[in-house]
C-alpha cells in the first residue's frame, strides 16, 4: 500500500473516531428552565419546612438525572422566604417573575394562593401546591392546583368515618381551634361549618374558638368546649395551636378527646413539638397523600432511594412527602408538556395545559398520592376523591384507615 493511501485511510479512521466522540448516544442537549419554591423558613412554618423542601429539592435532582437528560430539559429551582404572609407573597413575586422567568411555581399554603389567584392567570405560570384546596380558589379554570380537596372536605371524611367508628347516634360534636390571621384558617372554619350546617344530623359544630395564629396558652377555650361536649377537637392550622390544646386537654385529664390534625401540623411533627410521639396518643391526622408509616411501600422506597442517590437529608414523614408530591407534581407535568410542545418551547402555558390534558396516575408519584385527574371545573381533582388516617396507638405511629371516602360538599 502506498504512502498516500495509508494516510488517506489514517484520516478517515480518525474521522470516524472523532465523529463516534462527538456524537451523543444517550445524551441530549438540554435546556434549562426555572421553577419558583416558596417557602416559609422564619414563620409559623418554619419548624416543618426543611423537610418539605428537602423533599422537593430530591425530587428535581432525580428527575432531572433519570428523565429530564433524555428528554433535554433540566430544571433549575430556587427557593424565597415569604414567611407565609400574603403581604410578603405578594411583595416578592414581581422580583421572581423577573428573576427567574419560571414556567411553574411550589406554593406553602393559603398566602400564596390568596396574593397570586388573581395574577397567576395573567403571568401564565401555573402554581402547583402540596396542600389541600381552598374555598376561596375553589374556581373553573384554575391556574393553582392542588393534588388533594379542600381542608374541609378531608375533615368531613373524618368526621363520618369517626362518627361510624365511635357509634355515636347523634351528630358528632366539633369544637374547632382556628384563627382569623390567615386566608387558610378562615377558609377551614368555613367549609366545615357549611358542612355541619348541610349535615345537622351527623356533624354539630360546638364552637369555633378564633385565636392567634400561634398561640401559647388555650386552657380556658379548651375547657369551655370541653363542657360543651365537644367529642374532637379539630385543627387543622399549626402545631402551635396543636400543642397549646394537648396541654390543655392534658391539664384537665381528657385523654378520651381526640385532636384532627391535617398533614403540615401531623402526628410526628407535633409530637416533636410537645416532647415525643407518645404525647399524641389516640390522635389522628387525615389527608389524600400516602401515609409515612412503618410498612414497606412504593412511596417509602422511593423515598429510600432518593436519600441513597440524591442526598435527601429529610426524615420519612408527611412534610417530606408533601414537598415530594408537589415536585412530583410539577415534574410529571414538565414531562407531559414535553411530549406535547418539545423540549425547546416549554412555556407556564405548557405545563398548565399538560396538567389540564394528561392524567397523572398514582404510578407516576410512586403512590404518594392516587391518580389525578384536573379539569377546568376545580384545582383539585373531583371524582374519587378519598383519604387516608394515621393516628398512634401503643406509642407507635400506624394507619387507622385508607381510602375513606369524601362527601360532597358545596361551594362555601
Amino acid at each position: 500500500m502506498s504512502n498516500s493511501k495509508r494516510r488517506l485511510l489514517g484520516w478517515m479512521a480518525a474521522g470516524i473516531a472523532a465523529g463516534q466522540l462527538a456524537m451523543p448516544t444517550t445524551a441530549v442537549a438540554q435546556t434549562t428552565y426555572n421553577v419558583a419554591s416558596l417557602a416559609d423558613f422564619t414563620g409559623p412554618y418554619a419548624d416543618v419546612m426543611k423537610n418539605l423542601v428537602g423533599g422537593r429539592w430530591a425530587v428535581v435532582a432525580w428527575w432531572n438525572e433519570e428523565v429530564g437528560k433524555g428528554l433535554g430539559v433540566k430544571i433549575n429551582m430556587k427557593d424565597f422566604d415569604h414567611r407565609y404572609d400574603a403581604a410578603q407573597v405578594a411583595s416578592l413575586w414581581p422580583g421572581i417573575k423577573s428573576e427567574l422567568k419560571p414556567i411553574a411555581v411550589l406554593g406553602v399554603g393559603g398566602p400564596d394562593v390568596a396574593a397570586l389567584q388573581q395574577r397567576l392567570p395573567d403571568d401564565k405560570i401555573p402554581m402547583l401546591m402540596s396542600t389541600a384546596g381552598y374555598g376561596f380558589a375553589w374556581r373553573q379554570d384554575p391556574w393553582i392546583f392542588n393534588p388533594r380537596p379542600t381542608y374541609a372536605h378531608e375533615a368531613a371524611a373524618f368526621y363520618n368515618w369517626y362518627r361510624t367508628k365511635k357509634g355515636i347516634t347523634g351528630p358528632l360534636k366539633v369544637a374547632i381551634i382556628s384563627s382569623e390571621a390567615s386566608p387558610a384558617y378562615v377558609d377551614i372554619h368555613k367549609g366545615a361549618n357549611l358542612y355541619a350546617s348541610e349535615n345537622k344530623d351527623k356533624v354539630e359544630i360546638v364552637e369555633t374558638v378564633f385565636t392567634e395564629v400561634q398561640p401559647s396558652d388555650l386552657s380556658t377555650q379548651v375547657s369551655r368546649v370541653v363542657r360543651k361536649g365537644a367529642h374532637i377537637l379539630h385543627i387543622q392550622t399549626n402545631t402551635a395551636a396543636v400543642v397549646a390544646a394537648k396541654r390543655a386537654l392534658q391539664s384537665i385529664g381528657r385523654k378520651d378527646i381526640p385532636i384532627m390534625l391535617s398533614s403540615h401540623n401531623g402526628l410526628p411533627a407535633s409530637g416533636t413539638a410537645i416532647g415525643g410521639l407518645a404525647q399524641m396518643e389516640g390522635d389522628f391526622e387525615v389527608y389524600g397523600m400516602a401515609i409515612p408509616g412503618a410498612d414497606v411501600t412504593e412511596a417509602r422506597k422511593f423515598f429510600d432511594m432518593l436519600t441513597a442517590k440524591y442526598k435527601l437529608t429529610a426524615k420519612w414523614d408527611v412534610t417530606t412527602l408533601m414537598g415530594m408530591n408537589q415536585a412530583l407534581v410539577a415534574v410529571r407535568a414538565i414531562e407531559g408538556a414535553v411530549k406535547d410542545v418539545g423540549a425547546a418551547k416549554l412555556t407556564g402555558v405548557a405545563v398548565r395545559d399538560s396538567m389540564l390534558k394528561n392524567p397523572i396516575s398514582g404510578k407516576q408519584t410512586f403512590g404518594v398520592l392516587p391518580d389525578l385527574v384536573y379539569t377546568r371545573e376545580a384545582p383539585f381533582p373531583l371524582k374519587g376523591l378519598t383519604v387516608n388516617i394515621g393516628t398512634v396507638t401503643g406509642g407507635k405511629y400506624v394507619t387507622a384507615a385508607e381510602n375513606v371516602a369524601v362527601p360532597v360538599l358545596n361551594k362555601w
